[in-house]
């Protein structure tokens, strides 16, 4: 005669529940300021003297609209903003669109210690001068990541994804349709 066997089963284990978007605690978040931002951004070249396998320039682009900007940061500079081999002031007139520029180099704490090249072509100039913006972030942020969170915390490291629509067949633009006549 056979005997029958039991197993006997062990209990499941209860598992802790997660909590949801939990993050490890820190002992004391540090604030940063420009100032912080371009004493940190100092050890890429600490005495003057050319470390081995250093980049020479950080490289990035951006884009907005129909614009792309090619942005090349050189890490010692005086705050030179060249785009497309001219001056800044005379590609980019208004103050506004230098502000646009300007932004992403002034939060960082880079404006005088960096000389920036760019290359920007198609759109118009606001859509260039957002292009341009967005890529000196990027090209920052391969600088030295510790600009991230100040670059993040205004913006300068979101492409704004707003494109101009396509027309559609009967329609006289994207969305504007004939007119209508009752009679």
């Amino acid at each position: 005669m056979e005997k029958e066997k039991t197993i006997k089963k062990k209990p499941a284990a209860k598992k802790a529940p997660a909590a949801k978007h939990s993050r490890p605690k820190k002992e004391k978040e540090m604030v940063v300021t420009p100032e912080v931002l371009a004493v940190e951004a100092e050890p890429i070249i600490a005495d003057g003297t050319e470390l081995k396998g250093a980049p020479r320039y950080f490289y990035a682009v951006g884009r907005r609209k129909r614009s792309r900007a090619i942005v090349r940061i050189f890490t010692r500079g005086q705050g030179e903003i060249t785009v497309n081999n001219a001056p800044w002031e005379k590609y980019f007139p208004t103050k506004q669109l230098t502000q646009v520029i300007e932004a992403p180099l002034i939060e960082a704490g880079q404006r005088n210690n960096v000389n920036v090249q760019i290359t920007v072509e198609g759109g118009g100039k606001q859509g260039q001068a957002g292009a341009v913006s967005l890529g000196i972030a990027r090209a920052l942020l391969k600088l030295n990541p510790v600009f991230r969170r100040a670059l993040r915390r205004h913006g300068f490291l979101t492409r704004d994804p707003r494109e101009k629509e396509r027309k559609k067949y009967g329609l006289k633009k994207a969305r504007r349709a004939p007119q209508f006549a009752k009679r």
